[in-house]
């Protein structure tokens, strides 16, 4: 998803922190393809190493002092566990961290993914056009991702506890089964050939969580949502209902402060669905 450069000054700071990482990783970064995180707190970039690989530079920046823990540690986290999960994660190469006057820089070089994702949004504007083969990738990564035993927490108890009673109006559901999620599973972060991006939130959740994400921010295409649901089965189940309904929670609770108000008429119409299970 787009985001625009940030105040004048981060974005100075950041573009000579980059250029310092590129120099001490011995990459060269090619002009072009710049990508804005959110309030500037990433910059992405396409590199070519020393050998001529095509590669990502991602800066991340930080408070020192909350450098550290599951978003800060979680591309380097799933590199360890998964590696290039069968072709469908970009590996990540190296890592280079830095601190500068109170703020922590990590350099994440990755290998590049020359497919665009299949939205600028995280929400599907339009309707896509999937093969078989596509859907057949996502499950099984998604079944090889969920097989993983990891500490990493992506989803809490306490907040679902909260959260489920207040925006989606029942009690939280028990959770019958907790796996390993991306826990980031929208338009924007896959592309075709599958390619799953963006590592940072990736930790156990309840099942079906990835798959009542995607479905979440397919909402908009009433046909796609549909194959959605064919392709997990979890979607509709007992076991799935504690993912929907945090999924669910989760995003009314930021159409409460602002955010993806176009879904919020079917969030509200599913969560109408799931009081009635």
């Amino acid at each position: 998803m787009y985001s625009p450069p940030p105040d004048p000054d981060t974005e100075q700071r950041m573009r000579a922190r980059h250029a310092r990482a590129a120099k001490a990783l011995d990459v060269r970064v090619e002009p072009g393809g710049e990508f804005w995180g959110w309030a500037g707190r990433t910059l992405g970039a396409p590199a070519r190493t020393a050998t001529g690989q095509r590669a990502w530079l991602r800066l991340v920046s930080s408070p020192q002092d909350k450098a550290a823990g599951k978003l800060w540690d979680g591309a380097l986290d799933a590199q360890h566990v998964f590696g290039d999960l069968d072709g469908h994660r970009p590996a990540l190469l190296a890592v280079h961290d830095a601190v500068d006057d109170g703020t922590a820089y990590r350099a994440e070089l990755s290998v590049r993914v020359d497919q665009p994702v299949l939205s600028d949004d995280p929400i599907l504007q339009r309707d896509l056009q999937l093969p078989d083969s596509w859907w057949q990738d996502l499950t099984g990564t998604l079944e090889k991702l969920a097989a993983v035993d990891t500490d990493r927490i992506a989803v809490r108890q306490q907040y679902m506890d909260r959260a489920i009673p207040e925006f989606v109006g029942i009690p939280a559901p028990t959770v019958i089964r907790w796996t390993a999620a991306h826990s980031d599973l929208h338009w924007a972060n896959v592309t075709a050939p599958l390619r799953l991006l963006d590592w940072e939130g990736w930790g156990r959740a309840p099942e079906g969580f990835d798959a009542a994400t995607l479905y979440a921010y397919t909402l908009l295409q009433p046909g796609l949502a549909a194959r959605v649901r064919d392709a997990f089965p979890v979607l509709g189940s007992p076991a799935g209902l504690t993912a929907e309904a945090t999924v669910c929670a989760q995003l009314l609770q930021t159409v409460s402060r602002g955010d993806n108000l176009p879904l919020e008429d079917q969030l509200r119409h599913w969560s109408e669905e799931l009081r009635r299970r």
